[in-house]
């Protein structure tokens, strides 16, 4: 009679566990380059040589057990030393892994060779995002996850890419070598696509390489792989692929963009505007750390609402976020952001909130302060 709870309780979960439709998979996926076909065919390869031996080794296993099983009279042999059983379970294994070897060598001579790159791209980690740096080209952004805070929070329904959706998605060329300079400004992280079979820690102080050629225009989005902090998991990874054409064209257009905005370092800014921009900029550099209202997250992110940072000298509060704070986790976005990003910024922080001092830092007192440091 107690058996009879037991089942019902089994039955229900197993009706509930029918009705998940999780994307489940228990193989690799071919990618989207040459690279990482080279990758799961060697994989294949291998997985099939397995089987083989595990039929092979545990077919002989379950037909003796079977054919010469005690119940039908069998006495098991006495015997040991012998020369061809011994020669012959040394030099199979070795023929296997030398068959092994030669195309796992191949494949990973190709994985490391990044020479003749046709386009060199800086990738560097950042607490928690990307930067992109195209070398030669006067293009470079930063790549900011753009998942609502309210699918974060639960708060709406989790979007279809959730927390692997971003701002600027790194462009690159298709049928183009593309050679990737991977490294740190922080601490480690690891820039990883799995379609394009590229995964590389980015170390600071240290550059890793690693390259791609992608077949076809497309997305593909990776994540950090490496444990780097509060928030390891909302620096996701997103590269479009477009043909030649389409990309000389978008490369272009950034160029013409990162002129412009240059140019925007000598213009007269107005208090709405600087508020205006500032607001959007610190929701996607700040917020995450101070929260998008300044109360902080104490003791580690401090509330920037009435603290003595925001509500003191300029001098000061330009000071702290152009050169961060040694020994804490305020990072430097001297070098992160423009000159009218940081301006907006510190302006934002000024009068949020119930920081109502009314003064305005423009983008010239950023780079007569950066002047000064020199």
């Amino acid at each position: 009679m107690m058996r009879h709870p037991r089942v019902w309780t089994g039955l229900l979960l197993w009706l509930i566990a029918s009705q998940v439709h999780a994307d489940w998979t228990v193989n690799m996926r071919p990618g989207a380059t040459v690279v990482s076909h080279a990758v799961f065919d060697l994989h294949m390869t291998i997985f099939w040589i397995c089987v083989v031996i595990g039929v092979g080794v545990f077919g002989a296993m379950f037909w003796s057990m079977f054919r010469h099983r005690r119940s039908k009279g069998h006495k098991a042999a006495l015997f040991h030393e012998s020369t061809l059983v011994e020669t012959m379970w040394t030099i199979v294994p070795l023929l296997i892994l030398i068959g092994i070897a030669v195309p796992a060598t191949k494949t990973l001579i190709d994985i490391y060779d990044s020479s003749e790159s046709g386009l060199d791209i800086q990738v560097t980690g950042y607490q928690w995002k990307w930067h992109y740096k195209y070398l030669g080209q006067d293009v470079e952004f930063f790549s900011n996850l753009t998942t609502p805070a309210a699918q974060i929070h639960n708060q709406a329904t989790k979007g279809e890419h959730y927390l692997l959706e971003v701002d600027e998605p790194l462009v690159v060329p298709v049928g183009t070598k593309v050679r990737f300079l991977i490294t740190s400004a922080d601490v480690i992280h690891s820039w990883w696509v799995p379609a394009l079979a590229v995964k590389k820690d980015a170390i600071p102080g240290y550059v890793n390489e690693s390259w791609t050629r992608i077949e076809e225009p497309g997305l593909f989005r990776g994540q950090c792989a490496e444990l780097c902090g509060k928030d390891h998991g909302f620096m996701p990874i997103v590269v479009e692929a477009k043909s030649k054409a389409d990309f000389a064209a978008w490369l272009t257009d950034r160029q013409q963009t990162a002129a412009a905005e240059k140019e925007l370092s000598s213009k007269e800014w107005t208090m709405d505007e600087l508020l205006a921009r500032g607001e959007k900029a610190y929701n996607t550099n700040c917020a995450a750390c101070h929260q998008a209202t300044g109360a902080g997250l104490p003791p580690m992110f401090p509330a920037l609402n009435g603290s003595a940072i925001a509500t003191g000298p300029a001098a000061g509060h330009i000071g702290i976020v152009v050169n961060g704070k040694p020994g804490t986790a305020m990072a430097a976005f001297g070098k992160q952001l423009s000159p009218v990003d940081l301006a907006a910024i510190i302006t934002y922080e000024r009068n949020a909130w119930g920081n109502k001092l009314g003064d305005m830092v423009t983008p010239q007192d950023i780079l007569a302060f950066k002047q000064a440091q020199e």
